[in-house]
Parts: structure tokens; C-alpha cells; sequence
């Protein structure tokens, strides 16, 4: 009887632990969004384009550290993304203008594209085996997840008793602790002869020229609005509207007394929820498919969306909302993934799945600059909040004629 591959493996305990951290720190940024602005005296805007870079820089780096990975190495990719990350940190801590700032965070976005999703599930699909490969892709998919429950709440923390500036050296000291599970992150080639003998230069032509990729490219966008728009203002927007926290009540019993607080532990509650939504998906993933799946969950946000904006925002609409959006968060991710992954192999599934992140990169820079914008243009969230409700409902149905088959023998061999 044939030994099945076991799911937990080196390569995906080390690939959970480099996400985990580097999107504990990527998920706190909304948590200084009135500290430094309030210091400098910044528009709500200044601070917003930082992130909106940040988040570019993120999008245009994942295919290029793809394809380092691929041509020199999974883990001297995750090296320079870790420096990258690190030395962009220490020159944001330092940083005393917006100018500066966004332009250090170009720097910060090329480390989490070295460090998070293109290059890491890159290695966790290649080294997984078939039926396992939707499972693991979902279990890393959920470290990440698991950085933003105790990312925001950390630097609440550190906050208390440090300055922002010495925040984020922590930060960059934590970063470049996960070099110490590289040793871990090996891997063997899993790629069919037929594919190994293919340039990347044509399979990426031929992906561009299939209209399933342009749909799962445009799709991705309003994944990346939503949930960057969220991480960068949902904490102040918590803050700046919602209701009072009762004497009394069961926040209030827990230690959670402020707006303030309650919006970082908001986003930490999405970023638990998601831990279950994204096993739950990758568990899916195997057996549905893929694209109803996605244009599902797309549905779900938006409806979510829809009904928390209409309602006065209360503790316990925040509680209920983040829970919610929370079981969908990153469920997008490991069926994203995986569907380039079948339809069109593994050998470049980093530069393919990277080009792809591109699109959702995109979407977090709108999003986040968006909402800056329009805050200071109208006192307000509640407009760009409707743009995210309208691209949500979008990319419902552009997944909808997605051909979800391999496209050519050599992916079907794969």
C-alpha cells in the first residue's frame, strides 16, 4: 500500500512562520495612522499614500521576487525580501516628512512581496503533493492570518510605553528573525520534463493570451481594495464613529474601554475569523470548484459590506462585521493560487501567481489612497466605502467565465 505524503511538512511549518510575521507587522499599520499623523500634524491623506506605495511597491515586487525565486533561489529571494523589509522599517522610523515616508515604504513593499505570498506559496505548492497542495497553500494562506491577530494588538501595545519610531525598529528586528528557519526551506523539483524545458517567457505569453487569466486578474483587484482599505482605516474609522463602549459590558470587562482599541482588536478579530474561513476554503478547494467558490465569497464580502454601512455603527456591529468579513478575508488566496497552479503548472506558478497579486496590489493602493482622499475631501469613509461594495459585486461575476481547465498537455501533466 502506497505511503500518502504527510500535509505538515519543514517547508510549510518554515513558510507559516516567515508570513506570519511579516504580516503581523504589514497588518499594524493602520495602528499608526493617527499617531504619526497627529505628531506631524500630516493630512489623513500623507499617511494613507505611504500605505497606498507600500502596497504598489508590494504588487510590482511579488513577480520580480517570483522570478529571483525561480532563477536563483526560493530562499535567497526570502533573504533580500527580508532585508528589503527590514532596512525600509528602519529609514520609515527615522522618516520626518510624507515625502520620506512614502518613499521608504517602497522599500517596505518590496520586503513583503520577498516574504509573503508570491515567493512563500510558490515553495509550500511546489513541495506539497497534489492532494495535499489545496490543504497546504490554505494552511500558509492562514499564517498569515494568524500575524494579523496579534500584529495590530503588538504595536497597540508597544505604543503604550514606546514611540512609533522605536515601534518600528522592533518591527525590523523581528523581520529579519525568520532568516533563522531558512535551513528548513528545502525543496525538490516537482515540475514535468515538459515544463522544465519551457522558458518563462512563453508561458507567460500563453497565460496572457488566455482570457481565464485576465479575468483572475481583474478579478483579484477588489480582493486587494477591500482588504487593504480596511487594514489602513478601519481602526481609525472604528475610532472617529463608532458608539461608546459601555461601563460594564462585556469589552468593556475585557480590558477593551476605547474606539481606539476596539479598532485594533477589530482587525485582529478578522485576522482570526479568516483562520478558519481560509482552512475552510483551501478544504473546498479540493473538492468544488475554484471559481464559483471565489465568486461566492466576493458575493458574501459585498453583501457584508452593503449591510454594515447601513446600520449605526455600534461595538457590536464592529464585533459582528469583523467576524464576518473575517471568515472571508483570505479565503480568496489559496483558490486564487491554486487555480493558476492547475491551469497552468507549477514550474512559474511564483512569476505567474505574482503577476496576478499585481492586480490585487493595485487594488490595495486605490483602496487605501482612496480612502485617505475622500476622508479628507468629505469628513467621511461612507464613499469609497460604496466603491469597495461595487468592485466587490465586479469581481463576483468576472470569475464566472473562468475555463478552469489546464490549458495546454504540459500543465495537464502537471
Amino acid at each position: 500500500m502506497e505511503r500518502q505524503a504527510p500535509l505538515i511538512t519543514p517547508v510549510l511549518i518554515a513558510g507559516c512562520l516567515i508570513i506570519m510575521t511579516g504580516f503581523a507587522i504589514r497588518a499594524s499599520f493602520g495602528v499608526f495612522q493617527i499617531p504619526i499623523a497627529e505628531e506631524f500634524g500630516w493630512l489623513r491623506a500623507d499617511f494613507s499614500l505611504a500605505i497606498a506605495i507600500q502596497n504598489l511597491a508590494w504588487g510590482i515586487g511579488q513577480p520580480i521576487f517570483g522570478a529571483i525565486a525561480e532563477k536563483i533561489g526560493d530562499r535567497k529571494a526570502i533573504i533580500m525580501g527580508a532585508l528589503c523589509y527590514a532596512l525600509g522599517l528602519l529609514l520609515s522610523a527615522g522618516a520626518t516628512t510624507p515625502l520620506a515616508h512614502q518613499f521608504y515604504e517602497v522599500l517596505v513593499g518590496f520586503g513583503i512581496a520577498g516574504t509573503g505570498f508570491g515567493v512563500i506559496l510558490a515553495v509550500v505548492g511546489r513541495a506539497a503533493s497534489d492532494e495535499n497542495r489545496s490543504m497546504a497553500l490554505a494552511i500558509a494562506t492562514a499564517a498569515g492570518s494568524a500575524g494579523q491577530v496579534f500584529g495590530p494588538p503588538l504595536a497597540e501595545y508597544l505604543l503604550s510605553f514606546m514611540t512609533w519610531q522605536m515601534t518600528f525598529v522592533t518591527f525590523a528586528a523581528l523581520i529579519l528573525c525568520v532568516l533563522l528557519v531558512l535551513p528548513m526551506m528545502r525543496t525538490e523539483t516537482v515540475a514535468t520534463r515538459a515544463e522544465l524545458e519551457e522558458s518563462i517567457g512563453t508561458v507567460v505569453r500563453r497565460a496572457f493570451k488566455d482570457p481565464s487569466y485576465t479575468f483572475i486578474f481583474l478579478g483579484f483587484f477588489s480582493c486587494g481594495y477591500q482588504l487593504s482599505f480596511v487594514t489602513a482605516h478601519f481602526p481609525a474609522f472604528v475610532a472617529e464613529v463608532c458608539g461608546p463602549i459601555m461601563p460594564g459590558s462585556m469589552l468593556s470587562n475585557m480590558g477593551i474601554t476605547t474606539t481606539s482599541a476596539l479598532g485594533a482588536v477589530a482587525i485582529s478579530l478578522i485576522g482570526l475569523a479568516n483562520i478558519a474561513g481560509t482552512l475552510y476554503a483551501g478544504y473546498l478547494g479540493k473538492r468544488y470548484s475554484k471559481k464559483y467558490l471565489l465568486a461566492g465569497i466576493y458575493t458574501g464580502r459585498t453583501i457584508i459590506a452593503a449591510a454594515f454601512i447601513m446600520v449605526p455603527m455600534t461595538p457590536t456591529t464592529v464585533i459582528l462585521f469583523s467576524i464576518a468579513m473575517g471568515s472571508l478575508w483570505l479565503a480568496t488566496v489559496p483558490l486564487t493560487s491554486g487555480l493558476v497552479a492547475h491551469i497552468y503548472g507549477l514550474r512559474y506558478m511564483g512569476t505567474l501567481y505574482g503577476l496576478v497579486f499585481f492586480s490585487h496590489q493595485l487594488g490595495s493602493f486605490v483602496g487605501v489612497w482612496l480612502g485617505g482622499r475622500m476622508y479628507d475631501a468629505f469628513g467621511t469613509y461612507t464613499h469609497v466605502w460604496w466603491v469597495g461594495v461595487a468592485v466587490g459585486a465586479f469581481s463576483a461575476v468576472v470569475h464566472l467565465p473562468i475555463r478552469e481547465k489546464p490549458l495546454s498537455p504540459v500543465a495537464q501533466a502537471a
